[in-house]
């Protein structure tokens, strides 16, 4: 993968005072400061306004770190001893954050968009350490468009700041892929290989797969070098580290389940071998083509190119007119190749979701930086008699100019155009700030948008989030014991919850009647008929106040265009591509209303 342009150009001359000497060329278009502040503005943009798009993002790891900061918070099966398949280690690391926060904030929400924040810094600093190596090792330009694609693409935009082990194993993978990239130091290997691996033991294990292709090429490219030993030793090196990270992973998870727990394997152990009527696939199953089309709306373009890099790769070394060597050639597909791996693996599983793409993004990046700069190279070609040059050069800087911005601004529509559909969550729970709206013991109650709450850190301290019945027949979370000390808390993710399952199944004892309900949260669509157990309580004016109201993107009326990209609702743009509406509320029961009204309140029995 070396570089196929001239760098001369960037080469300097110092001042008379310099006695002419060449100064280094920067191996950067952009220095690494200036990169920095590019990815962790646009990771920031992310932490302020991306909504949460997973309930178990929520569930699993935003009420688990609730619980662990406050003393209570929602529960799954998964955090019962009985399964135990999700890390506290992973939590804890986060639970951290937000003990910090607490000492100048008592406000939850600022925890919330604290922890958020520490995420878009870490993504950050993964980046800016990638687009370096990738700069330093391979070319500046493929650093330069590595830093586009990931600072515009919708996919980044999600993923970036999302609390999830997937977004977790992709900081990882951007740090492993860094020290195979850069091969100065001793034991590049042993800390790829470490890098990985704590992606893998820490947060999700399939993630341990993107490696082998980056690990295969190092042991062949050392056979032929006659290397071998020490990269054997480096394999040992880098296993030991992980060893001990997994040592750790054990004895936290151990400690609060109060058990041996290896959770790791308990996750591999669901995922591939759950047997009849368990597993992932009770969750729901997709056609094979949902990652092809899921990450076209993620990264537009970006996704073909990097799909194509393969082909791209094996053309230049059979026409590219320069001989490079089979070395060459393997180490370049060995970089390449990881993201074809994972898009494999993960194609042929029928449950698929937009999450576990998350740790071959960066590798879908550099793919596209690497194809587009092999494109960019035979374009900008000059030689007389080709095609390419006789194509004057205004004409060629137009169009790559033209297909940059369209690529851009593709990714720029699509991430507003999430934030405006789907940030009401985010927003309607401000009004529970207001002083004298909640009283203590009361409960805010969630229906048919139970999957959209985003954490117990959006309700204050007093109140509690229960569930009422609507069409959902599934299995909702439970709640943590409560506790207000280490050993009470450690007492509460060590006990077996009843209710729970790993069937899905659902258990009636998770809701409340609707009359235990102060608050609660609802939609209304128009074009959406009511039913028994999901009346339109929004436009009850009998029974209930609406504290706030906010738009939310009514799917099932928009337009394919509407959904996809950011559409103005603006006078001149035709109807048929405009955005339809609902309505996301936060209501407030009327009879707590007469009650203070006449001195007297009476919280939920």
């Amino acid at each position: 993968m070396s570089s196929s342009e001239d760098e001369h150009s960037d080469d300097s001359h110092s001042s008379h005072g310099d006695s002419g000497r060449k100064r280094t060329p920067s191996p950067f278009y952009l220095p690494l400061n200036v990169a920095f502040y590019a990815f962790l503005g646009s990771n920031a943009i992310a932490a302020a306004y991306a909504p949460i798009q997973d309930c178990d993002e929520i569930f699993n790891y935003w009420e688990p770190t609730h619980y662990l900061d406050h003393g209570y918070g929602l529960q799954t099966w998964e955090y019962s001893p009985e399964y135990s398949i999700r890390s506290w280690l992973y939590v804890s690391l986060h639970v951290a954050v937000g003990m910090i926060t607490r000492i100048w904030s008592s406000n939850k929400k600022t925890q919330f968009y604290v922890i958020r924040a520490v995420l878009a810094f870490v993504c950050a600093a993964c980046e800016t350490r990638l687009y370096s190596a990738i700069s330093r090792t391979l070319n500046k330009r493929i650093g330069l468009l590595f830093l586009i694609i990931t600072i515009f693409s919708p996919g980044f935009f999600h993923a970036s700041t999302a609390f999830l082990p997937s977004t977790f194993t992709m900081y990882t993978s951007m740090l492993g892929l860094t020290a195979f990239l850069d091969r100065r130091g001793q034991n590049k290997i042993a800390e790829g290989i470490m890098w990985f691996g704590t992606g893998a033991i820490v947060g999700w294990p399939f993630s341990g797969a993107l490696l082998l292709p980056l690990l295969a090429e190092e042991v062949l490219t050392s056979i032929f070098s006659g290397h071998l030993g020490n990269t054997l030793w480096q394999i040992v090196n880098g296993c030991i580290r992980c060893i001990v990270i997994l040592g750790l992973e054990i004895g936290v998870d151990s400690l609060f389940f109060q058990k041996f727990a290896f959770v790791p394997w308990n996750i591999v152990a669901y995922n591939v071998f759950g047997g009849e009527g368990r597993g992932p696939n009770i969750f729901g199953t997709e056609p094979w083509t949902f990652y092809i089309r899921n990450l076209l709306l993620n990264f537009n373009v970006w996704f073909i190119l990097a799909a194509s890099i393969a082909p791209l790769l094996i053309l230049q070394a059979l026409f590219g007119g320069r001989t490079s060597s089979s070395q060459t050639l393997l180490r370049s597909l060995a970089f390449v190749s990881p993201f074809y791996l994972w898009q494999a693996i993960f194609t042929v599983q029928p449950h698929k979701e937009e999450r576990f793409m998350y740790p071959a993004y960066p590798f879908l990046a550099l793919n596209a930086a690497l194809a587009l700069h092999l494109i960019l190279a035979y374009v900008g070609t000059n030689k007389p008699g080709t095609l390419m040059g006789l194509i004057p050069g205004k004409v060629k800087l137009m169009a790559v100019a033209a297909f940059m911005l369209l690529s851009i601004n593709a990714g720029l529509l699509r991430s507003v155009g999430m934030v405006t559909a789907y940030g009401a969550p985010l927003k309607v729970y401000d009004a529970l700030d207001t002083p004298g709206v909640v009283q203590e013991g009361a409960f805010l109650c969630l229906g048919k948008e139970w999957y959209r709450f985003p954490s117990s850190f959006f309700l204050p301290q007093s109140m509690r989030a229960k569930f009422v019945k609507s069409e959902f027949s599934g299995l909702l979370p439970g709640e943590f014991p409560g506790g207000n000390n280490m050993q009470a808390l450690l007492a509460g993710t060590s006990a077996i919850p009843t209710g729970m399952n790993d069937r899905n199944e659902e258990d009636l004892s998770k809701y409340v009647d609707i009359s235990q309900c102060t608050f609660l949260v609802d939609s209304y669509f128009p074009g959406q008929p009511t039913t028994d157990l999901e009346p339109d309580y929004i436009h009850n004016k009998k029974d209930w106040e609406v504290l706030a109201c906010h738009q939310f993107l009514d799917a099932s009326e928009t337009p394919t265009l509407g959904r996809v990209l950011w559409i103005p609702n603006l006078p001149f743009v035709p109807s048929r591509f405009r955005r339809q509406w609902g309505d996301y509320c936060l209501l407030r029961r009327r009879q707590d209303l007469e009650s203070r009204a006449s001195g007297r309140f009476e919280g939920p029995s």
